[in-house]
């Protein structure tokens, strides 16, 4: 696109100069009229046949599916003002406009260029994420260590990674243990611990030690692969506003083409006007009215905003969906992990006789341990730091979604989970009331034990609330959206949290299965609902509402279950996705607007209809510089979106307010 505006540019000057209908732009012209015409086609035919092809081969497989669109309009009004001409070069002492066709195709070449630099500049940060995987591989063949391009790097692979380096792909530590910074992937400024299971992703950096990791995913099935093709994939995808552009555009294909006639025939049948002057007018009509900016008004806004969601971690799935977010009314937010810090510890333990603290704590992580749930590993953890540093074996493990697990240790069945739990597996909690009691309304997550059918002990837990989950929830109201926090802690553990951040609604003790039940519930009161969740459990619900969001993610169920996707696992990604929402819907609407209001009021100046009256009039060179014009500031209007940058919510900003809060809360 760039090289074809820049050679129709370079002969469209010199075009306009011959031509000599514009002021200043003209010279002595040591030409008769006849070799002047000649050298004007000459020079015209390449920008017209080379240059403009595009919409020439464009407006033909339109017309094919018997469709109309902007490249008709285009290829009519070039065609129009390049064929009149030469009509009109055979005709002695009469003006040619070979000027107006190569202006047409040059200025239209410009609008599109700027919307495809546009495009471009938004998927800078994307472009930099993708190019992250470093182009070799250490990888383990045969027992011997063999450096190989990335690209031919094979799932099962073993693949050797140095202190410093980057990850070549995805995969599971096999050996070795490091920090890795998954800043630029994740959005998580922190480096984080991994050793043997752990998942790494390609194009993280090893920071400390050496490690050996099996691949698992290579090429286009990696996380940063994945991305870039969602982010690709919306880019190009069409939002309603765009459909109703197209829609617009064939009406006004027709409108353009019946303007010009109806100039023309008005101009020669009922005035006294020359040929001439018809033609000129009608060409004039035709390539003003040519709504070139309509179709650039909502796919480069959409470029925009999806380019620079990706820039802030923020994927969305489409251009519909950009478009849908700014209705979001209700957002449900899940507790743990997204306005919590997701890594809970154990705060109390109380016990019913004749368990003491240590050995509730031990047989309790010797089945937590076989789970990967958060709270497991709190449970863990303060096994640990009571001393049992060697756990026993548990057997018959079971998993029960949404109460809790079941194990035998030494001999013993074990119930650790919520107490509805403790009442089917008949165990009588009465004993643990007490304990119950004091710890409720304290944001605690409390954890049942029971041994054989009798009451062992509550384990309360809790899970910091993030620093900036109280930003989020401010930012909310004042935009007038109503926040639901939905948990499957007990009642007095979410209304807490809820009362700390000034939330109003909680649905509590709420299982996996119910969330999208409750989201449901929501929209039947009218609501247009945002669920936010990690993507995993609460897949059903993120499909169920209106926009599903799953934060914290780069797995492949929150890629398939959400229709955003937030790199980090931070709430203020999601009022950073609601405000670019709302700035890219405003765009598409004032470059919707500006692009069929221009060029409908310049119709009737380019078509004489004042030329009678006030002398005013539109030669064709001219009405392409007006039309044009349209094409450019919508383009410009889109980029301006990168704006919207000034009003998002800033972690720093959070944190830098941090010490502050802690002292006036110490």
């Amino acid at each position: 696109m760039s090289r074809r505006f820049w050679i129709a540019a370079a002969l469209t000057l010199p075009i306009v100069w011959l031509s000599g209908h514009i002021p200043g732009l003209h010279g002595p012209i040591p030409m008769d009229g006849h070799l002047l015409h000649v050298v004007l086609a000459l020079l015209t035919a390449p920008v017209v046949f080379y240059c403009g092809s595009i919409f020439l081969v464009g407006s033909v497989h339109a017309l094919r599916n018997r469709t109309l669109d902007m490249s008709v309009l285009i290829a009519t009004g070039v065609l129009a003002a390049f064929l009149g001409s030469v009509y009109l070069s055979f005709t002695p002492g009469t003006i040619v406009f070979y000027e107006a066709a190569a202006m047409l195709v040059t200025f239209v070449l410009f609008g599109h260029w700027m919307e495809m630099k546009s495009r471009r500049g938004t998927s800078d940060a994307l472009r930099a994420l993708f190019d992250l995987a470093p182009p070799t591989a250490r990888v383990v063949r045969e027992g011997v260590e063999v450096e190989i391009p990335t690209s031919e790097v094979v799932v099962g692979d073993v693949i050797v990674v140095r202190p410093g380096e980057k990850i070549p792909v995805d995969g599971v530590i096999e050996q070795g243990q490091s920090a890795i910074d998954e800043a630029l992937v994740t959005g998580e400024s922190v480096p984080v611990v991994k050793g043997p299971g752990d998942d790494v992703i390609g194009g993280a950096v090893n920071t400390t030690g050496t490690f050996w990791f099996r691949a698992t995913k290579v090429g286009s099935d990696t996380t940063l692969a994945q991305i870039t093709a969602l982010v690709e994939k919306a880019q190009n995808s069409k939002a309603p506003g765009q459909r109703i552009a197209d829609r617009a555009a064939a009406i006004l294909v027709i409108v353009a083409v019946g303007s010009g006639l109806i100039a023309f025939l008005g101009w020669t049948f009922f005035s006294d006007a020359s040929f001439v002057t018809s033609l000129t007018f009608a060409i004039s009509t035709v390539v003003i009215a040519c709504p070139d900016a309509l179709g650039l008004a909502t796919p480069t806004a959409v470029a925009v905003g999806i380019g620079l969601g990706a820039k802030h971690n923020v994927l969305i799935k489409d251009a519909v969906t950009l478009e849908q977010v700014a209705k979001v009314n209700t957002v449900v937010v899940d507790k743990t992990g997204t306005l919590t810090e997701g890594r809970p510890r154990v705060t109390d333990v109380k016990v019913v006789n004749p368990f003491t603290r240590d050995e509730v704590l031990r047989i309790s992580a010797a089945v937590e341990r076989l789970s990967s749930h958060p709270l497991s590993e709190a449970v863990v953890q303060a096994a640990h730091d009571a001393g049992a540093h060697s756990l026993p074996e548990a057997e018959d493990f079971t998993n029960l979604p949404g109460l809790g697990i079941r194990a035998k240790v030494e001999g013993r069945e074990v119930h650790v989970g919520r107490r509805r739990l403790l009442e089917e597996a008949d165990v009588e909690a009465g004993p643990l009331a007490e304990a119950e009691e004091r710890l409720k309304g304290r944001a605690r997550t409390l954890m049942y034990v029971a041994v054989d059918g009798a009451p062992a002990a509550i384990l309360a837990a809790t899970d910091p609330i993030r620093a900036s989950s109280q930003v989020f929830a401010e930012q909310m109201k004042e935009r007038g959206i109503e926040v639901v926090l939905m948990t499957g802690d007990n009642r007095a553990t979410g209304e807490a949290v809820a009362h700390e951040l000034g939330i109003e609604r909680v649905f509590a003790e709420v299982l996996p299965h119910e969330k999208a039940e409750h989201v449901k519930r929501l929209q039947s009161e009218g609501k247009f609902v945002a669920m936010v969740g990690d993507g995993v459990n609460d897949a059903p619900a993120l499909a169920q509402a209106d926009i599903g969001i799953a934060i914290g993610a780069g797995t492949d169920v929150a890629i398939e279950a959400a229709d955003v996707v937030l790199m980090r696992s931070e709430p203020l990604d999601i009022v950073n996705a609601i405000t670019l929402s709302k700035s890219t819907v405003t765009k598409m609407k004032q470059n919707l607007v500006w692009a069929s209001v221009y060029n409908l009021a310049a119709l009737p100046v380019a078509a004489g209809a004042f030329y009678s009256t006030f002398g005013w009039s539109l030669r064709p060179e001219v009405s392409a510089l007006l039309m044009s014009a349209s094409s450019v500031i919508v383009a410009m209007n889109a980029v301006l979106l990168k704006r919207a940058e000034a009003s998002f919510v800033s972690l720093t900003e959070v944190r830098v307010s941090e010490p502050a809060h802690a002292m006036h809360s110490h």
